[in-house]
Parts: C-alpha cells; structure tokens; sequence
C-alpha cells in the first residue's frame, strides 16, 4: 500500500529534484564520450599504422561495451539497494560515476603512453555502464517511493525526462571543444557531481524501504 502522502510537500519535491539533477548529471557523463567520439579517437585510439576509419570504429566500440554493463550494474546495485537503501546507494553510484568520469578528463593520450591509453579509458567506460545502470532503477525508485498519492507516474516520468536532458546538454557542447579543451566535458563531472551529492545526502531515507525495513526486523 502506497503511504507516501505522510511525508511533507517539501520532502516530496526534494527527493525529486535529487534524483532529476543526479540522473540529468549521471547520463551527461556517460554521454559526453560519445558525441566527443572524433575528439577521442583522435587522441586514444588512433592506433600506430591504422588510419582514422579504425579508429573511429574502435572509439565506438569502447563506447558500445558500456552498454552490455548496464544490466549487470542494474542488477549489483538494485540489490545493494534492496540492502542498504535508496540512498546511500544512490550516493555511492553518483560519487564512482563522478571519478570514473573525471579520471576520463586526465587520461594520457595514446601519443604519451601507447596502448595502455585505449585500454584504460575502455576500463573506465565500462565501469561508466555499471554506474549507470545502478543509477538507472535507483533514481526510479527514489523518485516514486518518495511520490505523493495519484503522483506517482508522473515522478517517475522524471527519470525518463532528465535521460534525455542529459544527452542533449552532452550533445550542446561538442562542438566547442577541441584539442586540449575536450577534456572540460569530463571535469564538468567533478562541479556538477557536488551539487547531486549535497542535495542526495540532505535526502532522508524512502519511506518505501524504511516499511520494508520495519516489516523484516518485526
């Protein structure tokens, strides 16, 4: 039985705004790579006598292999959540997706340290897919859980929404971004990454899981 409506207005807005501003942040982190793509394989995967074709494709295919991890990462920290809570697992998705970005943003290229380049940011996108599919359920979850009476779709359409805010304030900025200045786009993580922090741990608890909680304890 959905008992949201104990909770105040403010707590209702609150954990909405947390989830939207995490999930917004979380998917233009996982985003960006992709419409940096020519930036990237330029500097990652523009291997020693391979032309820019391959490199292109092999750009792609890093990008690729983040999603087979989504499901894996939806599963590993759904279950965590199911554990510990919404949100302290919502706090440790948002601050892992945040490093595993920003270590993006300082990758020696393939030109300082060879192979080891592509290999390590193919390492980094595939943990980006974990963290996202974590995201993914989780922000669901803490939006509707936390949804007043008869609200509850519509909270949830909020997850949907900033997926794809995400993706279009990733896509906004790729074409100012060049050489050195590409690397912006992943430390943008580090400031942005703050705010979805401050207000996800300002957040109590669902009242969803704190039921649960009380029920398996009893």
């Amino acid at each position: 039985m959905h008992q949201a409506h104990s909770q105040s207005p403010l707590s209702h807005k609150k954990a909405l705004l947390a989830g939207a501003v995490g999930n917004f942040i979380e998917w233009y982190e996982f985003a960006v790579y992709d419409f940096l793509a020519t930036v990237i394989a330029e500097n990652f995967f523009h291997l020693q006598g391979e032309n820019a074709m391959t490199g292109l494709i092999l750009t792609y295919a890093s990008f690729a292999v983040a999603f087979f991890f989504r499901p894996l990462g939806a599963a590993l920290f759904g279950r965590l959540g199911d554990r510990l809570g919404r949100k302290p697992t919502l706090i440790l998705v948002l601050v892992l997706m945040t490093i595993a970005t920003a270590l993006i943003g300082v990758l020696p290229t393939y030109a300082h340290i060879g192979i080891t380049a592509p290999i390590l940011l193919t390492l980094l996108r595939i943990l980006q897919g974990l963290f996202a599919g974590g995201e993914y359920g989780g922000a669901v979850a803490l939006m509707t859980e936390f949804a007043p009476r008869g609200k509850r779709g519509l909270y949830g359409a909020w997850q949907s929404l900033t997926v794809a805010l995400g993706l279009l304030a990733a896509m906004l900025g790729q074409d100012a971004l060049r050489q050195w200045s590409w690397r912006i786009a992943f430390f943008l993580a580090l400031p942005m990454g703050a705010v979805a922090l401050w207000l996800r741990l300002s957040l109590e608890e669902t009242p969803a899981f704190m039921r649960a909680r009380a029920a398996s304890a009893g």
